[in-house]
């Protein structure tokens, strides 16, 4: 159980920091739109990860950087199509027009968003694939590698369920117009600096491939 542990406690560490995955997580919950839905399909390809990662797997995927270079561009475009929604939201908030957006999330919709978030995100892969993974290569045998990705697999579960969780339970306050709108501001930033960070690592990934060409 060591193992298990070890794992546990290093995707806490990893996991903790507000990115776009759990900003969606949250604002699902606060919609009360299908958030533990979006919780599980987190849940479920953050252990599909972390496993593939642990298990060594990631050292072909990563060697690929055309595909690096198309995630990461693809999560940029994302990321900043879906900040702009939010601060749109900010400057044109109102409480009739935040319900009918609400109200336009279908279940499939709202599924395909939880993915896009995962796994259009690089420093998902740079997590579970280096960071997990490049642990993992510590233990002997597949059993211990595999404890160890579940024992990080069970914390990404507990934290995104808590989200969902948290955010239902407060969204009587959160919800409110006032604190809503900053809300919405907040998190359009949040994504554009995430944005901006993804772009940079981009960027340097297609100059080290241009100078391979």
């Amino acid at each position: 159980m060591n193992e298990y542990i070890q794992g546990f406690l290093l995707q806490m560490s990893l996991i903790l920091a507000l990115g776009a995955q759990n900003i969606f997580v949250l604002e699902m919950g606060l919609r009360h739109k299908y958030q533990y839905m979006v919780a599980a399909i987190c849940s479920v390809c953050d252990i599909f990860l972390v496993l593939i990662g642990a298990l060594g797997v990631s050292n072909l995927i990563s060697s690929v950087v055309e595909l690096k270079i198309v995630v990461g561009t693809t999560g940029v475009l994302f990321l900043v199509y879906y900040g702009l929604l939010k601060i749109k939201e900010f400057l044109f908030f109102s409480k009739v027009k935040k319900k009918k957006i609400s109200n336009t999330l279908s279940r499939k919709k709202v599924a395909l968003m939880a993915l896009s978030f995962t796994l259009l995100n690089p420093h998902v892969y740079i997590d579970t694939f280096f960071l997990i993974g490049g642990y993992a290569g510590k233990f002997d045998s597949q059993h211990k590698k595999i404890l160890f990705g579940l024992g990080a697999g069970s914390f990404s579960c507990l934290w995104f369920f808590f989200l969902a969780g948290f955010a239902s339970k407060f969204s009587i306050f959160l919800t409110k117009e006032r604190v809503a709108k900053w809300v919405s501001l907040f998190t359009g930033l949040t994504l554009a600096y995430l944005a901006y960070k993804l772009g940079l690592d981009s960027y340097h990934e297609i100059l080290i491939y241009l100078s391979m060409s």
